[in-house]
């Protein structure tokens, strides 16, 4: 029997495709009509180029990034630059990768590809997860379409709103931060000529933030703009009229100002994220990438746990041979105190560098403005360092 993966997006492809390099058969259940991946950029650490290389994708992946020089803040209200991160040869050495930023299709892209080539990997669209029996020796899918399909495990990888999850955790609805993130994405040559940086840049604001950096090859820039509405509920890509983002970025400098006011339309999303759960195995069921562990953008490591959460659930697996359970449950003991740190993270720096005001941006500023790189690379190499074995 094979191992069944619900959800097609990039956490539920690298499983497959980690499983399936370590001799598994493996299906893909994903709930749209075709495999696809919408949103535009995300940046991608060394970390996340480790768990790409063990993939057996890392050089198709890199041919599509765009490898951007720092990673700078700004200050939105005052309009000085506080701080920056080298991305040079120093960084690549420490962490045996770059650092690089990608659109988010083409990384999927990437591994559907990949998956697509690989002869113990069966790819199905239009079937939807909605729940799962365990039975002892193996687990039972149940779809949408009243389909019940048997299986030697079954991994969640079906996002925020996980039917899996559902099921083995029981949280209900996901956590609303009150953050409404605004994404658009412009032409080169639409961006402001003195704003074209080769930099993942961070404007912070008081309750509000900007990010910017190119994309595909500089055709494009990516631009993400956050501002604490305080939001109630979980709002996925509606489109916004211009000057409401414009008006909710009205208190910041001229500068950044200049960037919202460059692109001509918008859609927003309305951030989420869940209470860190020991609870990932039921069984032969285990959940993986937004669906253990969703996290607020902060960190920029969204992607980049769940293909770590891959690399690692078929290492330990292929170490379990037939003792199936034990590797879920390895799979979750490595993965858990890392992912709840990176959830826990990311709020912090949403609180404390993202969007602070008044005194604390002026700490922060201080704070960070005091850093040399090789302060920052030290500490940055629990996260950066990972996986370079």
């Amino acid at each position: 029997m094979t191992i069944l993966v619900a959800g097609g997006g990039i956490g539920g492809l690298a499983a497959a495709l980690a499983l399936a390099n370590k001799g598994f058969a493996v299906t893909v259940l994903e709930q749209a009509s075709s495999l696809g991946e919408i949103g535009a950029g995300i940046q991608i650490g060394p970390n996340a180029f480790h768990a790409l290389d063990h993939l057996g994708v890392g050089p198709a992946a890199r041919a599509k990034a765009v490898y951007v020089d720092g990673l700078v803040l700004m200050d939105a209200v005052s309009d000085e630059r506080v701080c920056t991160i080298p991305l040079d040869e120093p960084f690549r050495e420490r962490y045996r990768n770059p650092y690089a930023v990608i659109h988010r299709a083409d990384l999927h892209g990437v591994l559907l590809e990949g998956c697509r080539a690989h002869e113990r990997v069966v790819l199905r669209t239009a079937c939807r997860v909605v729940d799962y029996e365990n039975t002892g020796s193996g687990v039972v899918a149940l779809t949408q379409g009243g389909e019940r399909l048997e299986a030697r495990a079954l991994i969640g990888a079906d996002g925020l709103r996980s039917a899996v999850r559902a099921r083995l955790v029981g949280d209900g609805e996901p956590v609303v931060s009150g953050h409404t993130t605004y994404r658009s994405v412009i032409p080169t040559e639409q961006m402001p000529e003195e704003l074209r940086w080769n930099a993942a840049t961070l404007w912070a604001g008081p309750k509000c933030h900007i990010v910017h950096y190119p994309l595909q090859g500089w055709k494009v820039f990516n631009l993400v703009a956050t501002v604490h509405t305080d939001a109630r509920e979980a709002v996925a890509g509606e489109p916004v009229p211009t000057e409401l983002v414009r008006q909710s970025f009205a208190h910041v400098a001229a500068r950044p100002q200049r960037i919202i006011h460059a692109a001509e339309s918008w859609k927003r999303w309305v951030l989420c994220d869940r209470e860190p759960q020991e609870t990932w195995i039921d069984g032969r069921v285990a959940l993986l990438g937004d669906a253990a562990h969703p996290m607020l953008q902060y960190m920029a490591q969204g992607a980049c746990m769940a293909m770590e959460d891959a690399v690692c659930l078929g290492r330990a697996l292929e170490q379990a041979g037939n003792d199936l359970s034990t590797g879920l449950e390895a799979y979750r003991q490595e993965r858990l105190p890392r992912t709840t740190r990176l959830q826990l993270a990311s709020r912090a720096m949403g609180e404390y560098v993202y969007h602070p005001d008044a005194a604390r941006r002026l700490a922060r500023n201080a704070w960070l403005g005091a850093k040399t790189p090789v302060d920052f690379y030290n500490s940055l190499d629990w996260l950066y360092g990972f996986g370079a074995a």
